[in-house]
């Protein structure tokens, strides 16, 4: 399975839904299934969702939750969890209520308690342009656009954040607005970035902040949210400062409190191949290769350090699938390699299942999902990339301490 979206609920149990794979007679297509799986008993439960591909969504009256309601079969959604534990999905590419499969702009609820989706807002066909309205202004006629590989995040108000993604399965056309979205008043509001497709980084000074900077358009970025708010954007497929599109290694981070933008490392031009360094060792110098997909998956660490596996991109030399692991620490603005291959392509160790070895690790893969639990370890499923021998879809379940 690729290309599917990930939750923890509030009792730790893990959530998974759609993406690309295989339904139950063994057809390849999209999947709008959704599953829990808890870690204690090791047991995956069906929820709701079709056990066919490609099926249509059933939208029901907007903001009417319904049993018989369920999201499309879609890939490259965005997920996000509010404080009541609701689960919560925006667009992607795959179904709406009928029609040929396109981009998808409709945001989605599921209760938990009542095992029940809501279709929230946007709309119930493919396609749709967003409505921008005043930058900064909440409206009830403001509505995101449809998208896929778009990465988001909730505040410490509940509100909940959208920035970029594509406009079309093709990824030639990025964006690179920052959205808002406000689950009581039902209201959207453009935040920063422009109204347009393919915008170039405007990239500043690093390391200082200003109000005239802005990442380029790119999608299948990985984001960090710290305690405090701060947000982090770690690459994609985008648009770099010469306004070239290509695989980017730029991290930058983003202040709500006064909504500017800072690019902290990286390059401003796409195509970097990766400095390692020392294994274990923090370097000024050190910095991950550009590269994009839904895997690299991205956690923070006790201490504060984000932390990020894998993806498609470049390692120090060779392009291709990656099964690196790296660390940054925002204090000292430095990245240190932790793990996994420094080329692309690497076949997984698997070791005897169950059992912890320093020796074992996943081979090189991209759009995988990923969830972290209460203890802060880091577990991973599926993908696009390489077993121990062959390469191809997986089902492979990992977890990192």
């Amino acid at each position: 399975m690729i290309f599917a979206i990930s939750w923890i609920d509030n009792d730790g149990n893990f959530w998974l839904f759609g993406g690309s794979g295989n339904a139950s007679s063994g057809a390849s297509g999209n999947l709008n299934d959704l599953w829990k799986y808890t870690p204690s008993t090791k047991q995956w439960v069906w929820m709701s969702g079709a056990n066919t591909t490609n099926a249509y969504g059933i939208y029901g009256t907007q903001g009417v939750a319904a049993t018989a309601n369920t999201p499309g079969a879609r890939i490259g959604a965005v997920s996000w969890k509010d404080s009541a534990g609701n689960l919560w999905l925006f667009g992607g590419f795959g179904n709406a209520a009928s029609g040929v499969a396109g981009a998808l702009n409709d945001l989605w609820k599921y209760s938990i308690s009542s095992n029940q989706w809501t279709w929230v807002s946007g709309s119930n066909i493919t396609n749709q342009s967003g409505t921008y309205g005043t930058k900064g202004t909440p409206s009830s006629s403001n509505v995101a656009g449809a998208r896929l590989g778009s990465v988001g995040w909730v505040d410490k108000n509940g509100s909940i954040w959208l920035f970029g993604g594509a406009e079309d399965i093709l990824t030639s056309r990025v964006y690179n607005d920052l959205w808002k979205f406000n689950p009581v008043s039902g209201e959207w509001t453009w935040v920063s970035g422009q109204a347009a497709v393919n915008v170039p980084g405007v990239y500043g000074v690093q390391s200082v902040a200003a109000l005239s900077n802005q990442p380029g358009g790119r999608l299948d970025s990985i984001s960090w949210q710290e305690s405090s708010g701060k947000v982090w954007v770690f690459g994609g497929h985008g648009i770099d400062a010469v306004g070239k599109l290509g695989n980017l290694n730029d991290l930058w981070s983003y202040n709500p409190d006064n909504g500017i933008w800072t690019w902290n490392s990286g390059n401003n031009v796409s195509g970097a191949y990766g400095t390692y360094g020392t294994q274990g060792t923090a370097s000024p110098n050190s910095i991950p290769g550009a590269r994009e997909h839904r895997v690299p998956i991205s956690w923070i660490a006790s201490g504060g350090n984000l932390l990020m596996i894998g993806g498609d991109g470049n390692g120090a030399s060779t392009s291709g699938i990656l099964n690196d692991l790296w660390s940054y620490n925002p204090a000292n603005n430095q990245w240190t390699w932790i793990g996994g291959s420094t080329e692309s392509d690497a076949f997984g160790s698997y070791g005897s299942l169950g059992v912890v070895a320093t020796g074992n690790q996943p081979g090189a893969r991209k759009d995988g999902v990923g969830w972290v639990d209460a203890s802060g370890n880091l577990w991973l499923f599926g993908g696009s990339g390489n077993g121990a021998s062959s390469n191809g879809y997986l089902n492979d379940f990992w977890q990192y301490n």
